[in-house]
């Protein structure tokens, strides 16, 4: 555990990391360090968890950390969403960080950020969300 506050340890878990939430990205681990390698292994299991087996195929999107906390804002803000291209496996995944989001659900969060946008001039007539 010590070993990821070193800079370089935790430079190098991060590339792997990276690398790993690549689906396209193929290394050979054993010619790689520790770090590299234990952030390459981190990285592919979240791929896997959030997009479904490689073995299953890339889907025409991919999903990140960031489009799970995107699903979780527009559940939070009861804001629709767009799930064109999603596979089943994902939107399973997708369709629980929403929920998470809904349970949290405040009306007036929602009634307070359109009065913002709209004082800042953006108009928001079609509450879809698009990601």
């Amino acid at each position: 555990m010590n070993k990821i506050f070193n800079p370089i340890y935790r430079q190098d878990y991060f590339e792997g990391y990276f690398v790993g939430m690549n689906p396209n990205s193929q290394i050979d681990i054993d010619s790689t360090n520790e770090a590299f390698s234990t952030g390459f292994n981190a990285g592919r299991l979240d791929y896997e968890s959030w997009n479904g087996s490689l073995s299953s195929g890339i889907p025409k999107r991919v999903i990140t950390k960031e489009i799970l906390e995107d699903f979780l804002l527009a559940g939070l803000l009861g804001l629709n969403i767009d799930t064109n291209d999603y596979t089943p496996f994902q939107l399973n995944v997708l369709s629980k960080w929403y929920q998470s989001g809904t349970e949290k659900y405040e009306p007036n969060h929602s009634l307070y950020l359109f009065s913002v946008l709209e004082e800042k001039g953006i108009s928001v007539k079609n509450e879809t969300f698009y990601l």
